[in-house]
């Protein structure tokens, strides 16, 4: 059995036969318990709604905006060009060394800074850096801001490693990325085994075969 919706005042027809309504009165909704809860449910979707919209803004850690996203794509951009860098510095036709070994063999053991103009020896202001690994740094480092070292790694004869400095423009900041890719040496590599080991400090560590050393070429890079 449906229930009438309770009125205050019930539809009246007019007298002329027409069927028009002449007075017409909505629910009292006072007394719609049903549409009470209709109206309840509806605020507390709609506030559930607002929370929940609230909450995510605020537990949102990173946005596109913040700035460690874009330390982060900074950091992910100059790796990336370290990587190339490398990578196009080690690679060699057949026969022939790589521009990296080709610096590594010549290396006399120097540190180099960059002096706004050129790369300098820190104990010979007359000592001058020059070759592809330089002008590779000046076309695409310096040119973009980017502050950078190099440091080779190799073995001792005891077994040990050693890392010396080959370019060192300062203290690296705590954005830092490190690209590093290992060189191997031979005694073929090189005219006088015993003048590079005595002007690099890099030692053959096995006398008995034509290896002579793997060095680890670390490229630390930051922006200024």
């Amino acid at each position: 059995m449906k229930t009438s919706i309770p009125v205050k005042e019930k539809m009246q027809y007019c007298q002329c036969g027409c069927g028009k309504v002449r007075n017409w009165k909505y629910p009292d909704i006072k007394k719609d318990e049903q549409g009470q809860m209709h109206t309840l449910e509806a605020i507390m979707a709609t506030t559930i709604m607002i929370a929940v919209l609230v909450f995510a803004v605020q537990a949102t850690a990173l946005t596109p905006l913040t700035s460690s996203t874009a330390n982060a794509h900074i950091e992910s951009q100059i790796h990336t060009i370290g990587q190339d860098m490398l990578t196009v510095l080690d690679h060699s036709a057949y026969g022939t060394n790589s521009y990296l070994k080709d610096q590594i063999i010549d290396w006399n053991g120097d540190e180099y800074v960059w002096t706004a103009t050129s790369y300098r020896s820190r104990t010979n202001s007359s000592d001058i850096l020059t070759g592809p690994l330089t002008e590779m740094l000046e076309l695409v480092v310096i040119e973009n801001g980017i502050a950078h070292n190099i440091e080779f790694t190799f073995n001792t004869e005891t077994g040990s490693s050693q890392t010396m400095s080959f370019i060192y423009n300062g203290d690296p900041s705590d954005n830092a990325v490190i690209i590093s890719r290992k060189v191997l040496i031979s005694n073929t590599d090189i005219e006088d085994a015993v003048i590079f080991a005595s002007n690099a400090g890099i030692p053959d560590v096995d006398g008995s075969t034509d290896y002579y050393n793997i060095i680890d070429v670390k490229l630390t890079m930051w922006r200024m």
